[in-house]
């Protein structure tokens, strides 16, 4: 890589990291995970930066890759071995989680796909054509899952609501 593209991508990098966190955390809801997530995708992106500059949308981009790096890690075999434990070997250290915690206790029950199409089109304000694209699908199935996610969170939070 030359020396200016060298540059590009650390300022780029620094400039984006925490907002990159924060979507990433949104997706796995660990922030052990999002730590893994990010760093594969700042890696992926190293390699394919001069590809990513040419991009029309470069946030978008990257937010692809973070969105396939979240789905190729949650089909890693050691992923689904790993079971949770009662009492943490040590405390957490993070910063307080983005955004609202019963949002984010919804977020999490929804399926991988359907709460990356919530987190991609209203957390980081992409496109439907955007989102699309980056997940791979048509602009139809943005929509429908969408749609079909918007309105699980609907009745979960109704649901939440009326036992409480």
């Amino acid at each position: 890589m030359k020396r200016a593209d060298e540059i590009a991508y650390r300022d780029y990098v620094q400039a984006r990291l925490d907002p990159l966190r924060r979507s990433a955390f949104l997706l796995c809801r660990d922030w052990d995970a999002v730590d893994d997530v990010v760093a594969v995708t700042i890696g992926k992106l190293y390699r394919h930066w001069h590809r990513a500059q040419q991009a029309d949308n470069l946030d978008a981009y990257v937010h692809g890759i973070l969105t396939h790096t979240w789905l190729d890690e949650r089909r890693r075999p050691w992923r689904r071995r790993e079971s949770p434990v009662e009492l943490l070997p040590e405390p957490a250290t993070h910063d307080a989680e983005p955004g609202d915690g019963q949002l984010l206790a919804l977020l999490s029950r929804l399926p991988p796909r359907r709460r990356a199409c919530v987190v991609l089109r209203f957390y980081c304000d992409l496109s439907v054509s955007q989102t699309a694209d980056i997940l791979g699908v048509s602009e139809g199935t943005v929509k429908s899952q969408t749609a079909r996610a918007l309105a699980t969170l609907r009745v979960l939070a109704t649901a939440d609501q009326e036992q409480e």
